[in-house]
């Protein structure tokens, strides 16, 4: 608490006022962490209209929040915390937000179910998160470019297989 106090700028007993222990602080930590997570897919899915520049712009910001924001992710997916409710909470409303963007865009362009462009959508935030997680973790040979390519190429040939819906007046 004496090192957050000192990199904060305050005093501990002002850094005690906002937050009444550590587990507080690492809460209000990981919140804005998430709520930075879902805004920055949500940038990337409306960043174009173009499906396969949506996967790998959804794909990049994986990759980079992985890697530009190391300790930050480590902070939401890998703590040591999981399993307590209030942070486990917050971990699930991280993939449940990104996947409810990413099903709305699916459900929009295939007109699939809500439940089966959930299960798609899920699985593609699981392929960019835990993809770029091994990435890191594994000190990978392949630079970032090239592992969100590949990364994204897979995804893009897996969801750009299902058909569109034609009455959107779409190509």
């Amino acid at each position: 608490m004496d090192e957050i106090a000192d990199r904060a700028g305050v005093s501990k007993p002002v850094l005690y006022q906002h937050f009444p222990g550590k587990l507080e602080l690492y809460l209000a930590l990981l919140e804005r962490s998430c709520d930075t997570v879902i805004a920055e897919v949500r940038e990337a899915l409306a960043s174009t209209t173009d499906n396969r520049r949506r996967v790998m712009a959804t794909m990049e910001l994986w990759y980079d929040y992985v890697a530009d924001q190391g300790a930050a992710f480590r902070l939401v997916f890998e703590s040591d915390l999981t399993n307590d409710p209030s942070v486990r909470e917050q971990i699930d409303r991280v993939v449940f937000e990104s996947a409810t963007a990413i099903a709305a865009v699916i459900r929009d362009d295939t007109a699939l179910p809500a439940p089966a462009a959930h299960l798609l959508a899920v699985s593609l935030v699981g392929m960019g998160h835990v993809g770029a997680q091994n990435w890191m973790s594994r000190d990978s040979s392949l630079s970032r470019t090239e592992a969100v390519e590949l990364v994204a190429g897979l995804a893009w040939r897996g969801i750009g297989g299902f058909p569109r819906d034609h009455n959107e007046g779409d190509e």
